[in-house]
């Protein structure tokens, strides 16, 4: 990879974890609209919790992952949200740089055996022998 595409990937992932570590904590508490739809035909107290009525939220149940490190937009243990969703943010960045870049590395394009020259590879005329009977 060039220098200037390194330094492109490199302004591109500090882009993303200042968004995720910081930005993320200024954004809506409610941003899922298939939340509220669920939630339709029943009354909800300050705390999101349901108070009455009849809606389909009331048959939710626990993702098998809620007690994962990473669980519900923070980490586990950090005691203070605007850190701990944070950090969630960066580390969720860093995962996925990581698996990306990972992929992208595994599924490079390769060319030919790396034996000869540039010009080789490009279909050039590095290791051509002149033709017998012409001067050089």
């Amino acid at each position: 990879m060039r220098k200037r595409s390194w330094g492109f990937v490199a302004v591109g992932l500090l882009v993303a974890l200042l968004l995720a570590g910081v930005v993320s904590n200024y954004a809506s508490s409610h941003p899922d609209g298939l939340d509220s739809s669920l939630l339709k035909g029943c009354t909800v107290n300050a705390d999101d919790e349901i108070t009455g009525g009849s809606c389909p939220a009331q048959q939710a149940r626990d993702h098998e992952l809620a007690d994962s490190p990473l669980a519900d937009y923070g980490i586990r243990g950090v005691d203070n949200g605007f850190l701990s969703t944070g950090l969630s943010g960066v580390v969720g960045v860093l995962l996925t740089f990581a698996v990306g870049g990972g992929l992208f590395w595994l599924l490079r394009r390769r060319g030919p055996a790396d034996t000869g020259t540039r010009g080789e590879r490009a279909g050039g005329t590095a290791d051509r022998q002149p033709a017998s009977g012409s001067v050089g």
